[in-house]
């Protein structure tokens, strides 16, 4: 499973940074790294969607507040299936 982040500005700003932390300890902390790729690219083009996170080609929304939510809904239910 690839997951991507957008470092770009518009997403930084809104805390792109702490959304790649939170994401890195929790994909650690349930030992998926040989399941999960963690990226970053530029801007995806939806910087007013707040800090976009695609999984597999489906973009999503991600704020540092609902990282756990967003980890344990489209990442760990899905790895965990594979």
């Amino acid at each position: 499973m690839k997951v991507t982040v957008c470092i770009g500005s518009a997403c930084h700003i809104k805390g792109s940074r702490q959304v790649v932390e939170q994401l890195r300890a929790l994909i650690a902390q349930h030992e998926l790294q040989d399941r999960v790729e963690l990226g970053g690219t530029f801007c995806m083009g939806r910087c007013q969607e707040g800090v976009c996170v695609s999984v597999d080609d489906a973009f999503h929304s991600v704020t540092p507040e609902t990282v756990r939510d967003f980890f344990e809904t489209q990442v760990l239910a899905r790895a965990l299936v594979c």
